[in-house]
């Protein structure tokens, strides 16, 4: 497993706690809206791995939060570098590998608030629609060349940080905090709001070779797990190791290859800003 971000410190907490579980772990430093660091990385996870077999993009920034009419849109330019040039940057540096592979699973974490349009989130919104779009296109794209790309969009996710951000609209509105979680619930099909590891574990199946099963022919070398590999995780934080402890046991199997957003915290799994 491969663990890429800016903030170097973190990056090596989480590559310990994924050996710590068993897995070959490798930290790198990575800022995904310098283009050299981004190839710099495909060259030292080809070197150590020789391969990639699963890219998960989660670097985000989450904009300023103001009125269109009041906004600096040389901010929102700022968001979009991140959330999709950036990740695109890197995407479409790791997905060269993966077509001369022949395969590869790219997972893109996304948000509701793609869908769900909320007043004063327009450069949050704006760059996560066009990641959203775009998601859609490279699945169009890559796919004849055995490289499959799916997004996943988390509504509110429940741990520390939402916890803390509701207690905040609690006291604000003078009300408990259960009261408040409740609020929001209320508002779900399943009246709840899902811990990380729920999310993780459809990363994990967006990129994993369960997919690939009904899609390929028994002696098609995609259908069994490879000798080798690395699975690349972008964005993550050291706040997110108990999160990611599923997938980090299924995608390294031995063979298997800032505050929150704040409203609506979608991305749990993430470090804000691609830290």
């Amino acid at each position: 497993v491969v663990v890429a971000a800016r903030t170097e410190d973190k990056v090596q907490a989480l590559a310990a706690e994924v050996e710590g579980h068993g897995a070959k772990a490798l930290g790198l430093r990575l800022d995904i809206t310098d283009a050299d660091s981004c190839r710099t990385v495909l060259d030292q996870i080809l070197e150590t791995f020789g391969r990639v077999d699963v890219l998960v993009n989660n670097a985000f920034s989450d904009g300023d939060h103001k009125p269109f009419l009041e906004a600096d849109l040389t901010k929102w330019r700022q968001t979009m570098d991140v959330n999709f040039f950036g990740t695109m940057q890197l995407t479409q540096v790791l997905a060269a590998q993966m077509v001369t592979q022949g395969d590869g699973r790219i997972v893109i974490i996304n948000t509701m608030s793609a869908v769900r349009i909320r007043p004063n989130f327009g450069a949050y919104t704006a760059s996560k629609s066009a990641l959203a779009a775009i998601t859609k296109t490279l699945a169009a794209e890559l796919g004849e060349h055995g490289v499959r790309v799916n997004g996943v969009h988390p509504g509110y996710i429940w741990g520390d940080s939402v916890e803390l951000y509701f207690d905040h609209l609690a006291r604000k509105k003078g009300i408990t905090a259960e009261e408040q979680y409740q609020e929001v619930a209320s508002e779900t099909a399943l009246g709840y709001l899902p811990p990380s590891g729920e999310i993780a574990e459809a990363v994990v199946f967006f990129a994993s070779l369960v997919i690939l099963a009904p899609l390929t022919a028994p002696d098609d070398p995609r259908s069994t797990p490879s000798t080798g590999g690395s699975a690349v995780a972008t964005g993550y934080s050291h706040e997110d190791l108990q999160a990611d402890a599923n997938m980090t046991q299924q995608m390294s199997a031995p063979n298997a290859s800032g505050p929150m957003h704040p409203d609506d915290q979608t991305n749990q799994m993430l470090e804000r800003s691609h830290n």
